[in-house]
């Protein structure tokens, strides 16, 4: 089970060699030429040293080098984990000493800080920056490519063997690499892909997130080839702008999304004059979609959303909506192949309608955390993963999301979900986006509300609350609001509220 054998080898052996694999640019890679940059990558890998089992981190901007690259090392046998490349040099440490990684694949954005980061010698394999620029254990990506052989035998890989490290957000402490086997993306490609998404050889995929996250990375460089599909690969930062000229070139038909970003494309002023008829469905993932969003996102562009949650444990999507059976404000039903339970403190099931500690059991749970054996116990028991979210379900079995357990606030001696105070604040037409905390006033919790204002709107703080106040219970609606041009996120887009509690305080 090579992974690259897999997704990308299976293509000419089927005879879709030169279908397009990869849309970059003006540039339209074929599955012919992009499995001949995966050999001639996995050959330099085995240059630089890296063999089967051995960890290689990627740092490289989404682009055909990131793509090759990863499948050569998956073609080797190697382990392949990934980090964003807006980090700065101290977080590049933290990955290096974690992953001890011999091997780092780098360009041109992330080169010099790696290089401070490094506290031992690592070999730095490096796109986009001139050869004689390149300093002593640092070998020129393309120079090397481009002499490589263009063939490569994959090395034996078993559906059990560990081929992937995918991170968690580290939206509650430092990431932690959820260990994979190869077993997990091709079930869920599988499962979502192919059984829910009914993702075929005529999909064309756009993703919003970048490839260091994997619900990107999957959705736009993997499944999307396991039917003989195409990409779309972008190195710049992802705005409204750039994916409403991505959209009008490429025509794609699925769009990899997120909710922060789908409530920006909707309140776009070129929302209106935007065409994406092209689209057959967006998915959203990442966090849940709040209503309201949803509903702007509805009347903007009418292109289908389904909404569905994941995790870097349980490795992609477990939840979801479906085409054509979609509930606004849900995270659908179950992924086929997996099992969701909603559970108390004592883990027995909880009845429809209340709300508990939501369980997920299916085949692509992951095997540990890595070097956290009392987290892994806490978490992962056999093929179930206890989330932390709380959720509860519906009579038609639909699962609703009601945020973290770790989130809750307690506010005059009830618990309250900041995702409830949010919801109601959203609605108002002049909120783009908004988050709550909980703040502590004469040693009593209150909920504070950091809210982002449509632009040229003129929103206060009192006619806010006042809002809240006449659609919450006394005890839920903020006293406390406070407006920002943003709010802060993890590189992965989602809501980083431990960065509003400590930074905005």
């Amino acid at each position: 089970m090579n992974l690259a054998t897999y997704f990308l080898d299976r293509n000419l052996d089927e005879g879709r060699g030169e279908r397009t694999a990869l849309l970059c640019g003006d540039e339209r890679v074929s599955y012919a030429e992009l499995a001949t940059l995966a050999n001639r990558a996995g050959h330099v890998l085995r240059e630089l040293g890296v063999h089967s089992g051995q960890r290689v981190l990627l740092a490289l901007a989404d682009g055909i080098e990131f793509v090759a690259t990863w499948y050569g090392a998956q073609k080797i046998g190697a382990v392949t984990a990934e980090v964003y490349t807006f980090l700065r040099p101290e977080d590049y440490a933290y990955y290096l000493q974690y992953t001890d990684a011999d091997v780092v694949v780098v360009d041109e954005a992330t080169l010099d800080p790696v290089r401070q980061a490094m506290t031992r010698p690592v070999r730095l394999l490096v796109a986009g920056v001139a050869d004689e620029l390149l300093g002593a254990g640092e070998s020129p990506f393309w120079t090397m490519v481009r002499r490589a052989p263009g063939e490569l035998d994959p090395a034996p890989v078993t559906r059990d063997d560990v081929v992937i490290w995918k991170f968690t957000t580290g939206s509650t402490g430092k990431p932690k690499a959820c260990v994979h086997p190869a077993r997990s993306p091709v079930e869920s490609f599988r499962r979502y892909a192919l059984d829910v998404l009914g993702m075929t050889g005529d999909d064309v995929v756009l993703a919003v997130p970048k490839l260091f996250f994997g619900y990107a990375r999957d959705l736009v460089a993997m499944f999307p080839f396991g039917v003989g599909g195409s990409g779309i690969v972008f190195g710049e930062r992802t705005t409204p702008e750039r994916l409403f000229e991505l959209i009008a070139r490429h025509r794609p038909t699925i769009l990899v999304n997120v909710p922060t970003m789908m409530g920006a494309m909707a309140a776009h002023p070129a929302a209106a004059s935007a065409d994406l008829s092209c689209l057959r469905l967006c998915t959203s993932a990442g966090e849940a979609l709040p209503a309201e969003v949803h509903r702007r996102w509805d009347e903007a562009f009418g292109v289908p959303v389904v909404d569905g949650i994941g995790s870097s444990e349980a490795y992609h999507i477990y939840l979801s909506n479906r085409p054509g059976d979609l509930r606004r404000g849900s995270l659908g039903r179950p992924v086929p192949g997996y099992t969701a339970r909603i559970v108390d403190e004592s883990g027995a099931d909880v009845p429809d309608g209340e709300i508990g500690i939501l369980e997920v059991s299916g085949p692509t749970v992951a095997l540990r955390y890595w070097r956290a054996p009392e987290k892994s116990a806490e978490t992962f028991h056999g093929d179930t993963v206890r989330t932390g979210d709380l959720f509860s379900r519906d009579a038609d079995g639909f699962f609703h999301h009601h945020g973290r357990a770790d989130d809750l606030l307690k506010v005059g001696g009830m618990f309250v979900a900041p995702n409830e105070i949010e919801d109601c604040l959203l609605a108002h037409p002049d909120v783009l986006d908004c988050a709550v905390v909980g703040h502590t006033e004469n040693g009593r919790t209150r909920p504070r509300a950091f809210v982002v204002p449509r632009e040229g709107a003129t929103l206060t703080a009192e006619r806010l609350t006042e809002f809240a106040r006449e659609r919450l219970a006394g005890h839920k609606y903020p006293r406390d609001i406070r407006f920002l041009d943003e709010l802060p996120r993890t590189a992965n887009g989602k809501l980083d509220r431990r960065a509003l509690r400590t930074r905005y305080a």
